[in-house]
């Protein structure tokens, strides 16, 4: 069980693996932290582990001891010593190393119910850090509408003295609050979607729906990404259920093989007899150990278990091949989805830095009179797409690294 509990280890370091900024993880690692103690699934899990567990104790027992009363109710009359009552009692016992085959069994499958808390308790922490980093992503569109905002009220005011010394007409002031308008409304769809976002997040935790959860303010691509092998997919908890459940298959069979052999019974009877002439004795009662065998003649009952084991491993040999295929298509599609978003970063830093450079030759030829508000909002459009783009750049590639580290690590 040592060697299942190491497995539990890679949720442990999820938070702080996905991260390059300590300070930027924090918040995110304390949010799986109370995830993995209050989730109810991960709770359910542990119980069903426990209930396998304790499994060992209902197998390690030998069958019921009988035992056996038998009283003389109507005596006939005869001249032989009649007995009065007989005792008995008998125990049977499996065959040499059945009870050890049981319990190596049902520890067996304890073992595989323990992979199943392990791999909820991983998918917890990957769900809570997606939800997360949804939230980042709004939380950074509504400051950045807010900055823009801000550009345009600024914008507005400088409209507003063109307009006053001819240089720009009341179409253009209207356009610059037509423009405020819709990032308003952007701004209010947003805060919409961040409180179903934060109440999925609260649910997953398993507390208050409402309950306020806080994020960093910023986050960055970092200069390097980890680098990460197919072969690391072996030690995912998803394909090692398929060894442990395959192990439990070989100790069915094993116990099947000692179930197919013959019980032994040991006992002893004890029988009382009345007086009689004839006995000559100071011995009357008769005490008689016995032995008792149970061979399972007819045995196509185990012939055909040890057939559907075989079948069964097979089987799982092949889930398990499946699903490996799986997980390296959605491991190669997570590391090329989290390249695309880095090459986006780049190229949106580009356009966003010719954009402001535009912006400032916009502002600047105001002073020669020359300034064209439709060219102020479309550089101010540009602006907030590359910002936007951004964001949601940085956000898709965290989720893709929190996905590449669930599924290698």
């Amino acid at each position: 069980m040592k060697n299942l509990k190491a497995y539990l280890k890679p949720v442990l370091f999820l938070g702080s693996l996905l991260f390059v900024l300590s300070v930027q993880s924090q918040e995110l690692i304390t949010l799986i932290n109370e995830g993995l103690k209050n989730n109810p699934e991960i709770q359910k899990f542990d119980f069903q582990y426990k209930i396998a567990s304790e499994k060992v104790n209902e197998v390690n027992s030998l069958p019921n001891t009988e035992f056996n009363l038998g009283v003389m109710a109507v005596k006939p009359e005869m001249e032989m010593p009649m007995e009065r009552f007989r005792v008995s009692v008998m125990q049977m016992l499996p065959w040499f190393g059945t009870i050890t085959a049981r319990e190596n069994y049902v520890t067996s499958m304890a073992d595989a119910q323990y992979i199943d808390i392990t791999i909820a308790k991983r998918k917890l922490a990957l769900s809570v850090s997606q939800l997360y980093y949804q939230l980042y992503e709004i939380k950074a569109k509504q400051d950045v509408l807010d900055n823009n905002i801000a550009l345009l009220e600024s914008y507005e005011q400088l409209a507003l003295t063109s307009v006053e010394v001819g240089k720009a007409s009341a179409v253009d002031v209207l356009r610059l609050q037509i423009r405020q308008n819709e990032l308003l409304q952007e701004k209010e769809v947003l805060i919409q979607q961040y409180n179903g976002i934060q109440a999925a997040l609260n649910s997953a935790i398993n507390r208050d729906y409402n309950t306020e959860v806080v994020v960093v303010s910023s986050m960055k691509i970092p200069e390097e990404d980890s680098f990460f092998s197919y072969d690391s997919l072996e030690i995912n908890p998803e394909l090692i259920k398929y060894d442990k459940v395959y192990q439990s298959v070989e100790q069915s069979e094993l116990l099947n093989q000692k179930e197919s052999g013959p019980m032994i019974g040991f006992g002893v009877e004890y029988i009382n007899q009345e007086n009689s002439p004839m006995i000559t004795s100071s011995y009357k009662d008769m005490v008689m150990p016995m032995l008792s065998v149970s061979i399972p003649i007819f045995n196509k009952k185990y012939s055909s278990q040890t057939k559907q084991n075989e079948w069964r491993k097979q089987e799982i040999e092949s889930q398990k091949e499946q699903r490996l295929n799986m997980l390296k298509s959605e491991l190669s599609k997570a590391i090329s989805q989290r390249n695309q978003s880095r090459i986006k970063f780049v190229t949106q830093e580009k356009n966003l830095k010719q954009a402001k450079d535009a912006e400032t030759i916009l502002v600047k030829s105001y002073e020669t009179g020359t300034i064209d508000f439709n060219d102020v909002l479309d550089i101010q459009e540009l602006q907030l797409k590359f910002q936007m783009s951004q964001i949601e750049s940085i956000k898709n590639y965290y989720v893709q690294s929190a996905l590449i580290n669930y599924l290698t690590s």
